[in-house]
Formats: C-alpha cells, structure tokens, sequence
C-alpha cells in the first residue's frame, strides 16, 4: 500500500518516470524466491540492489520459516534475495560494461550485538533473547555478509561490488516497539527527511565509490566498524550457515 502510495507520488512529480512494483516479504523464504523468480523472467536489468528494509529491536518472535524474526528479516531474507539476483546481475555487469553495487543497510547498532557477535547455536533461543541485543546481531550480519560477498566477487573477477554502511535517522515506524524513541523520531522527522539518504545514495551512485568494495560507511565516507564486524572467519562461518539455512544447493 504504502509503496503504490510512493510510486503514485513519484509519478505525479515526474511524469516520464519508469517504476515496477513487485511484492516482496522478506520474513518468507517463499515469497523472496518468487519475488526473485519473477524478476529474472522478465528480462529487466540489474545493476544495483540495495538491500535496505528491515525491523528493529521487536519482541521475540518466529519468521513464517521458523528462524528469529529480526534475524530472518534483516539477514535470511535479504542474503537470499541477493543471491538469486546475482546472475542477473552479472550478466548485466557484462553486457552493460557498468559496475553492478550491491549495499547492505546496516546500523551502528552494529557494535551491540550479542558477546560473540552472532549466536549461531542459538538464533531461535527465547530464554536468552535480548531485543537489542538480537538487533544488533542482524545488522552485524548485514556488514559480515556484504564483506564475505565482495571477496567472492573479487575472486571470481565479476564486475560487481558489495559495501555496507550507517544510514542516518528517518521518521518511520521502525521504533514503533519503542514508543518515547518513536514519537521524538517523528517529531524531528521533517529535518531528519532531507539527509536521511545521503549514505545510501552516495555508495549506491557517486562515482567516487566505483572499484570499492567490502567496506562500511557512515556520513557519506568509509567508516570504521566493530572488531567482529571484520573478522573473515566469522564471515565464512556466517555465509555458510545461512547458505545452509536457506537450503540453497
């Protein structure tokens, strides 16, 4: 509802603009293998994905998959997305002669993931769930998976990078479980609006970011995340387990 609602205002300010709407649910491992399904049929290009929706800090709860619903919404979903986008990207990467980017919305929240940065043994356990906590998980996830990803880019030689970054606060409902954080969000949204995708705009499009790859931003220039964040073993162990998770073959 809410993206029908922007594409119609899009295409009131610009009439010429070209926009597709496809429904996606990135808590279903159904609705994203259709989603991408769908997608390669139609034979459109693709050189940039933003991997860019997500939920944060919720009450314990199970995605439609059975996996914690910060964890299947903010990596699961969007991991797999990804990779069955990727030959349609390469192959525009090659026919288009034109860098593909991928980027990887993810917090510096970060840096408040559980101790051992991603509880592989214990994704789905209640008893020891900590909302925050779990959120800082899955954006750590997002910065583990960018990084893995752009290695497996690079040596496999495919035009194509992957980064991640900090996005600056914007007024949506992305607090609602937090309603003192949530109301201040939108009170201050009318100045927040205007700057709030700066970030993603800037190592989605700015020429100054081609070639680079498997690095985190914020502010518009790289940026230095957590420690755990750059671990390359922990980013092997997580790429294989949500390979695994996925049920990809």
């Amino acid at each position: 509802m809410l993206v029908r609602m922007s594409k119609n205002k899009i295409l009131k300010e610009n009439p010429n603009a070209k926009i597709d709407v496809m429904e996606l649910d990135l808590t279903s491992m159904d609705s994203v293998r259709k989603f991408a399904s769908d997608y390669n049929a139609s034979g459109l290009p693709l050189n940039l994905l933003i991997n860019n929706a997500g939920v944060m800090a919720t009450p314990f709860k199970l995605s439609q998959d059975n996996i914690e619903l910060q964890f299947a919404t903010n990596h699961i979903g969007h991991f797999l997305l990804t990779n069955h986008l990727l030959e349609t990207m390469k192959k525009t990467a090659g026919d288009s002669n034109k860098e593909g980017r991928i980027v990887n919305l993810s917090s510096m929240a970060h840096q408040y993931a559980y101790r051992e940065g991603i509880r592989f043994d214990k994704i789905n356990d209640e008893s020891g769930y900590n909302s925050i906590n779990a959120y800082g998980q899955s954006k750590l996830a997002n910065i583990l998976h960018a990084n893995e990803l752009a290695k497996r880019l690079k040596e496999e030689g495919v035009d194509i990078t992957a980064n991640s970054l900090h996005p600056r606060m914007i007024a949506t409902n992305l607090l609602r479980y937090h309603s003192i954080m949530n109301v201040l969000t939108h009170a201050l949204g009318k100045f927040m609006l205007e700057s709030g995708a700066a970030t993603q705009c800037y190592v989605a499009l700015h020429p100054q970011v081609k070639g680079i790859s498997g690095e985190y931003f914020a502010d518009s220039n790289k940026a230095k995340a957590s420690a755990l964040s750059q671990d390359a073993e922990l980013a092997r162990k997580l790429w294989d387990f949500s390979f695994s998770m996925t049920n990809q073959n």
